[in-house]
């Protein structure tokens, strides 16, 4: 399955960003936009339909929020992490994540 993922950061400060219409226009099933900075941060929207690999990040913490849907973060050693409508999890540097929806059929209806 295909992964998107722009790491440039598409709005600068000042700028809206309408996140559920930037949702509504992804046709891809695992699709990562970097929207902006925050300080020495930045903020992404990820729209996710199936399974991520696994993967790591050795400098920084990662932060998933779900805004729809289901998320699943599989932590390679920990137990895993359900997170619905609204919820979030820090996932530590150097720890092995893997997301997965349940969402079913196309990323965007």
């Amino acid at each position: 399955m295909p992964h998107v993922i722009h790491m440039d950061p598409k709005y600068e400060p000042l700028e809206h960003i309408d996140v559920p219409a930037l949702a509504r226009a992804v046709t891809e099933p695992w699709f990562n936009q970097t929207l902006c900075r925050v300080n020495d941060s930045v903020i992404r929207l990820g729209v996710v339909s199936g399974e991520h690999h696994w993967h790591r990040h050795d400098e920084e913490d990662e932060f998933c929020s779900v805004i729809d849907g289901r998320l699943i973060i599989e932590l390679d050693g920990h137990d895993s992490a359900e997170l619905g409508q609204g919820q979030g999890i820090t996932v530590p540097r150097g720890l092995r994540p893997r997301g997965r929806s349940r969402r079913s059929g196309p990323p965007c209806s």
